[in-house]
């Protein structure tokens, strides 16, 4: 069976990237706002390579991080969508939901009704258990959107990053996880 290779909301358009969507991208990749609580802020060249993996992903796995448009306000926001962590820890493997959505879309909803789309397809269409979702707990932007969608959140579960150096600042992480609704 075929995985569908784009997803609709009332109000968004999650699809594959398109090339005219790497300046954009590489624009939201060096904002400081977006990208507080990520190690630094990327290069154009770091950018484009982010897009070739996430591409190489959707080719090995036939899903991955969907490019965002918003029709009529934005041909490209950002992304969300699944990816398979390339790290091991006690949760792993997984396949993780994210986003990461231009500052000026902030606040409207986007990213909580994209990962709402995002997760049916992961129940419906991948069959997947559970779907997990970590970032820095001092992310509340983000932790606010996990526990929209559902998702919960276990001080045991918390870890260190381990692509993050002992000592730095953002290597500690919360996880938060959901599980397919009939499997409770």
């Amino acid at each position: 069976m075929k995985l569908p290779q784009e997803l609709r909301t009332d109000r968004l358009y999650l699809r594959r990237w398109l090339a005219r969507d790497r300046a954009p991208f590489a624009q939201l990749n060096c904002d400081p706002r977006v990208m507080e609580f990520f190690p630094g802020a990327l290069s154009r060249e770091q950018s484009d390579a982010m897009v070739d993996r996430i591409e190489a992903h959707f080719k090995e796995h036939e899903f991955g991080l969907w490019a965002l448009e918003i029709p009529g306000i934005a041909p490209f926001a950002g992304y969300v969508g699944l990816a398979i962590p390339r790290f091991e820890a006690a949760f792993t493997p997984c396949t993780e939901i994210g986003w990461r959505l231009d500052a000026a879309h902030w606040n409207r909803g986007y990213a909580t009704e994209g990962a709402r789309a995002v997760l049916d397809f992961a129940f419906r269409w991948l069959q997947a258990g559970e779907i997990v979702s970590f970032t820095v707990p001092a992310n509340v932007r983000s932790r606010r959107v996990m526990e929209k969608i559902g998702m919960t959140h276990s001080d045991s579960d918390d870890f260190d990053h381990p692509l993050l150096a002992e000592g730095h600042p953002l290597r500690r992480h919360v996880l938060y996880r959901i599980k397919r609704p009939e499997l409770g």
